[in-house]
This record gives C-alpha cells, sequence and structure tokens, in this order.
C-alpha cells in the first residue's frame, strides 16, 4: 500500500510539474500581447512638453512670410490649341509661374520667359481671386514682364522696394513663389555671390545677377527675393542645375536693374537702352583692339542725326585690314570700358537725357567729349 501510494504521488508531482512548464511556456509566448491589449487599454496621450519662445530667426521667417506673401501671386499661362475636325479654337494651360503686386494700379511684375509663347495669362491671388491678365511690356534682355489686372477692392499691398548696390555676400534671403505648382512656398538661404552674368534666351547677356542658395525650382520664376528687413532686392529668374530641379544656385535679377526699367515699362510699353549713337561690332572690335594693344570699344560708325555725331566723334577706317583712323571708347564718367558688352551694361546705369562724358583713345592720346544721351 505504501508503494502504490509513493508512485501516486510520484506521478502526480510530474504531472503538477509539467502543468506547471506548460503554463510557464504559454505565458512566455503570449505575455507580450497581453501586455500590448492592456496597454492599449490603459493608453493615454502623453503630456506636452513646452517648448518656450521661438528662436529670433523663426519669428523672422514667420513675419517676412506673414507680411510678404499676400503680395506674390499665382500666375498660369494658356495657350490655343486648334481642333483640326471642329476647327474650334481652345485655351489650355501651358506653364505656371510667380509674380508679385508692383503697385496698387494692378501692376504685376515676373520674369519675361515665363510668358513666351502664351495666348492669355491669368493671375490668382493668395485670396484665390483670379483675373485675366494684360501684358504692358516688356524687356527681354532683362528677363523682364509687367502685367496688368484691373483696380480691385482690398489689393494686396506692393512690396517694399530695397536696394541691390549694397548688398553682402552671406547676407539672408527669402523666396517666396509657387515651384512646382505648390503656391506660397518660402524658401531662405543667403547671398552667394553678386554680379553673375548668365546667357539669356535670347542669346543677350544678363549681367549684375544676384547668387542666392535659397531654394529655386521651376514655377519660382518672377517671384521675389527679399531681404531681411522684408525688403524686395531681386526677381529670381533662373536656376543653375544639371537636372532641372534645385541644386544650391539659383539667381536673381537686381532690384535696383528692376526699379529703374520697370517705370518706363509701365510709362512707354518697352525699355529702351539710352544710346550714344554709333555703331559697334564684337569681332571687329576684338580685332582693331588687339592691333592696337588697347582695353577699350571700336566706334565702328557715327549714326548721321545722333549725339555722337554732334559730340564729335569719329568711326573708324580701315584699309587692307589696317586701321587709318577712329576713336576707341575707353570709359564713360567713372566706369572704365573695357568690352563691347562692358559699354552696354554701364549704359543701362543711365536714362535717356543724361549727359556723360565719353573717354576716347584717338591718336595715341585720351580725351574727353561730353554727349548727352538718345
Amino acid at each position: 500500500m505504501e508503494k502504490d501510494f509513493n508512485g501516486v504521488s510520484l506521478l502526480r508531482s510530474i504531472r503538477i510539474l509539467l502543468l506547471i512548464l506548460i503554463t510557464l511556456f504559454a505565458l512566455f509566448l503570449f505575455l507580450p500581447s497581453i501586455e500590448n491589449i492592456w496597454a492599449s487599454l490603459q493608453s493615454e496621450p502623453r503630456s506636452i512638453t513646452a517648448r518656450g519662445s521661438l528662436s529670433a530667426s523663426e519669428k523672422t521667417n514667420i513675419e517676412i512670410f506673414q507680411q510678404s506673401s499676400p503680395s506674390v501671386v499665382y500666375i498660369t499661362t494658356l495657350e490655343d490649341t486648334l481642333n483640326l475636325w471642329t476647327r474650334d479654337i481652345t485655351r489650355i494651360p501651358r506653364g505656371t509661374g510667380s509674380g508679385f503686386i508692383w503697385d496698387r494700379q494692378g501692376h504685376i511684375i515676373t520674369n519675361y520667359h515665363a510668358l513666351q509663347g502664351a495666348s492669355a495669362v491669368k493671375i490668382r491671388l493668395s485670396d484665390q481671386r483670379t483675373f485675366n491678365a494684360t501684358l504692358i511690356g516688356a524687356s527681354p534682355e532683362h528677363d523682364l514682364a509687367v502685367l496688368r489686372i484691373p483696380m480691385i477692392p482690398n489689393m494686396p499691398n506692393p512690396l517694399s522696394i530695397g536696394t541691390s548696390h549694397d548688398l553682402q555676400v552671406g547676407q539672408m534671403t527669402y523666396a517666396i513663389g509657387n515651384p512646382f505648382g505648390l503656391d506660397h512656398t518660402l524658401t531662405t538661404g543667403v547671398v552667394s555671390a553678386l554680379n553673375r552674368t548668365l546667357v539669356n534666351n535670347n542669346g543677350s547677356t544678363i549681367e549684375g545677377l544676384i547668387q542666392t542658395d535659397a531654394a529655386i525650382n521651376p514655377g519660382n520664376s518672377g517671384g521675389p527675393l527679399l531681404d531681411s528687413a522684408g525688403r524686395l532686392i531681386g526677381i529670381n529668374t533662373a536656376l543653375y542645375s544639371p537636372s532641372g530641379t534645385y541644386s544650391g544656385i539659383g539667381f536673381a535679377v537686381p532690384v535696383d536693374t528692376v526699379n529703374r526699367i520697370v517705370p518706363r515699362i509701365i510709362k512707354e510699353g518697352h525699355y529702351q537702352r539710352p544710346k550714344l549713337g554709333i555703331t559697334i561690332n564684337e569681332n571687329l572690335n576684338k580685332k582693331i583692339t588687339k592691333e592696337l594693344d588697347i582695353s577699350g570699344v571700336a566706334v565702328i560708325e557715327v549714326q548721321p542725326n545722333s549725339a555722337a555725331k554732334r559730340s564729335g566723334l569719329r568711326g573708324v577706317t580701315i584699309q587692307n585690314n589696317t586701321l587709318i583712323s577712329g576713336d576707341i571708347i575707353v570709359g564713360i564718367d567713372q566706369h572704365q570700358i573695357e568690352t563691347t558688352q562692358m559699354l552696354l551694361s554701364t549704359l543701362e546705369r543711365y536714362d535717356i537725357g543724361d549727359t556723360v562724358q565719353v573717354k576716347i583713345f584717338r591718336k595715341g592720346q585720351v580725351r574727353e567729349v561730353s554727349l548727352t544721351l538718345e
């Protein structure tokens, strides 16, 4: 009897031990799930950590965007398409870009290249009001165009105008525009370089551009580049990128150029560079100045009844590929002239009617003549 009892006790102990092991194994397998279920039943929002005040730079970014973004507009260009079966003409979207309010008369500034090939242009304000725009005029050489919408109630404020002649590399920049159709996008950066030169779509050269690393992408064209005071310092016009998207190098037409040319376009419908009244030729100029071992611009021809004619400038005379006589322009006022592009860029600084002192090289001597630009 005692042996049987002990055998039963041993068997019962083994069963209890197995049951305990199975229970422990089951808990090991299913305990995480049970814990997750329990945690989900007990879950509550976590307490919020106070962040403190915004940094000074964040406050500046926010203030500039809130102040300036209502003045930035969304531009949609349209083109006419002909249905060959019905002969109906339909206008379809062609592209998008950016622009900004120039004055309370409804003038809007953008890039000329953003409008090329368009049959019509629509302007959408930040409050979603949309208007048909009229092209007032353009200066393709500077990639600038002026549009106009009707004078409306609650016209957004024009952007504050700054200066670009005193910019320094390292200053903060703020670009607002509509990259890839994403309206009113703010990007920030610095002035990366100054006085950059780009070849325009029409083959002309745009000089004096501001280089910035604020992200500029397709759709930003025509939008404003601002300084840390929220003033306009340039118009975003181009980006350098092998892929066609942002690579850290963007360019803007400086505001000093804009503020000189836009009023002329508004007043006259076009921009005309002040003229001396001479004919120049890049290829001939290189040959002549090389032969004379001098930097300047050769006066190839003096136009009749021109300011140059009245001031006594002389065109060059060439016989048997040899320079006989003629004037070489080497300076205008305090500006040194070494190439034809430098001459054209220098004339951009003046208005029609301004009187300038033209320094010329003639027969081995440098002399000055007074000339009124026309």
